[in-house]
């Protein structure tokens, strides 16, 4: 048997543009998406800022591209500018995990995504897209206590986003 909608209405995103709304809840899941990736993304991005001020006591390499980054739109970017930037791109960073659907697997498995999340972000973004956008070398090729610390850092966001959507789906699940 067919499932039939019986109301559709649109709701305003601005600009005169409309989104689809209708009975499933598409506008709800895309307005919950958006949270767990904002409250996910900044305590994410948060938890990976003292493993990576230890790498840098230790004196390697560990948030090389911030700066890099930021002088493509700031001149000279401070560290509230980079502070911004860094919560932001978390944010961003956080959309793929809170797309998941975590709160339906255990905390193992949660860790393991993150870990991979982690794995898979630093090799795309941080060792691939960024050393050859802006001209670098690879990380790979320089060793690795250029590569490890990086990681890490990576991984630790991975990890902590993806629990914090799970738990954020569990709770919201128990009201």
């Amino acid at each position: 048997m067919p499932v039939q909608i019986n109301q559709i209405t649109t709701t305003s995103v601005g600009a005169g543009d409309t989104l689809p709304s209708n009975s499933l809840g598409c506008s709800k899941r895309m307005r919950s998406i958006t949270i767990e990736s904002l409250i996910a993304g900044t305590i994410g991005a948060l938890a990976m800022m003292p493993v990576g001020f230890i790498f840098r006591a230790l004196q390697l390499r560990v948030g090389h591209y911030g700066s890099k980054f930021a002088e493509l739109y700031l001149s000279s970017p401070g560290p509230a500018a980079l502070f911004i930037q860094h919560i932001i791109l978390g944010w961003l960073s956080a959309v793929p995990l809170a797309l998941l659907p975590l709160h339906r697997l255990s905390g193992l498995t949660v860790s393991l995504v993150g870990v991979v999340y982690g794995v898979m972000y630093y090799a795309v973004v941080n060792s691939l897209a960024l050393p050859i956008y802006f001209g670098d070398m690879l990380p790979w090729n320089l060793g690795w206590s250029v590569v490890a610390p990086s990681l890490v850092v990576h991984i630790v966001f991975g990890v902590v986003v993806a629990h914090t959507v799970q738990f954020l789906r569990r709770k919201q699940a128990a009201t």
